[in-house]
């Protein structure tokens, strides 16, 4: 529609601008505050007039505006806690760009290192680390198209561990610096300081090595998802290399530490063995003779079952201490703190009873059958 359909006259109109304090100010109340403002065609070579004559503030022409675009920070200043930290970022880049992104990981920059890393060869993944700055006009065309696009969020959450900090603010930058230094070497760190803000955001993909941490690609933000894509295929296809590798040698050390272990634990049993066997072959030596049926002095006759149904006889003289039975038995196989040592009529465990006592005190003459069994 022209401005002569529309009712305005060309090249002068008389026109309302006025500051409303509310919705019911009246017409009139406007009309009393009415002024001239010039409609001016290319031809006219006349400026327009400022708004500021007609007392209306930039700031409420526009306030709105800038209000809506106005984002609350990835990421909190001087950030001291990497896990309270990520987890205000995650919150804030779904609030921009909606729940398809990649799962960030909530923790410190060594805790992804941890996950990532320092875990079975099988089960290691790289480590891509994303570096947002809020200033850069990459951003959020970087992260609505690419970094949230479903193949690449796939792709990520298969492969990758995926970490992010916010460098916009500068103590957190240092911050970063710092960590990148440590984990990664000045030259890394001084490839990120001096990358400017328009460059950003940054992806870096992280291999774990024996000894350190190898950078393998910075991807910056002026890319494509099929870039992006290949940049990262391409360093899992490196990742892949290593990692069988890895898988290789952990199998064959599994595998010879698993022969030590075997070794070992066959010669702790033979040593075990040994000991069990001259501990047993001490206790027979020192047991009195057996004595024969008949004897001048009164013989008490045992029988003793075990626990695999077999049977051992002895005869001991009735003034025989119980500990002489225990040692009889303990030569056998079957020690006393390991086996309850059990006579049927009247049903007790001999094992308690005092074994400086005789084997006529304890009522085992003239003869008895006992059960061993072993403790619980």
């Amino acid at each position: 529609m022209c401005l002569a359909e529309s009712g305005l006259s060309y090249p002068c109109h008389r026109l309302t601008v006025g500051r409303r304090s509310s919705p019911l100010q009246t017409r009139e109340q406007s009309e009393e505050q009415s002024t001239d403002v010039h409609m001016v065609s290319d031809s006219d070579g006349d400026d327009f007039e400022d708004a500021s004559e007609f007392g209306v503030d930039d700031g409420d022409v526009f306030g709105m505006a800038s209000s809506a675009l106005r984002k609350s920070p990835m990421m909190p200043e001087n950030a001291e806690n990497e896990g309270d930290a990520l987890l205000q970022f995650t919150a804030e880049f779904s609030s921009r760009y909606g729940d398809c992104h990649p799962v960030f990981f909530i923790g410190s920059l060594e805790a992804a290192f941890q996950e990532a890393f320092y875990v079975k060869a099988r089960d290691r993944k790289l480590l891509a680390i994303y570096l947002h700055h809020d200033e850069s006009v990459l951003t959020n065309v970087f992260c609505s198209q690419m970094l949230c696009a479903e193949s690449i969020v796939s792709y990520l959450s298969q492969n990758f561990i995926t970490w992010a900090w916010d460098l916009t603010k500068d103590t957190n930058r240092a911050r970063f610096l710092t960590m990148c230094n440590r984990h990664f070497g000045s030259v890394v760190a001084q490839t990120i300081r001096t990358q400017k803000t328009d460059q950003f955001p940054l992806f870096l993909i992280i291999m774990g090595k024996r000894s350190s941490n190898e950078v393998l690609n910075v991807i910056q933000g002026n890319t494509t998802v099929d870039e992006l894509m290949m940049r990262l295929m391409a360093a899992m296809e490196i990742f892949t290399a290593q990692q069988q590798e890895d898988i290789k040698d952990e199998d064959e050390r599994e595998a010879r530490e698993n022969v030590k272990r075997e070794q070992d634990e066959a010669y702790r049993l033979s040593l075990e063995a040994d000991r069990a066997k001259a501990i047993r072959l001490s206790l027979e030596q020192a047991l009195p003779p057996e004595p024969k049926e008949e004897n001048a002095e009164p013989v008490s006759k045992l029988r003793i079952r075990t626990p695999s149904g077999e049977f051992l006889e002895r005869r001991f003289l009735a003034s025989n201490k119980l500990q002489i039975v225990f040692d009889f038995v303990a030569s056998k196989g079957f020690p006393w703190d390991e086996f309850k040592l059990l006579s049927t009529f009247p049903r007790r465990d001999v094992t308690q009873l005092d074994p400086n006592k005789s084997l006529l005190e304890v009522k085992l003459f003239p003869q008895e059958t006992l059960f061993l069994e072993a403790k619980e």
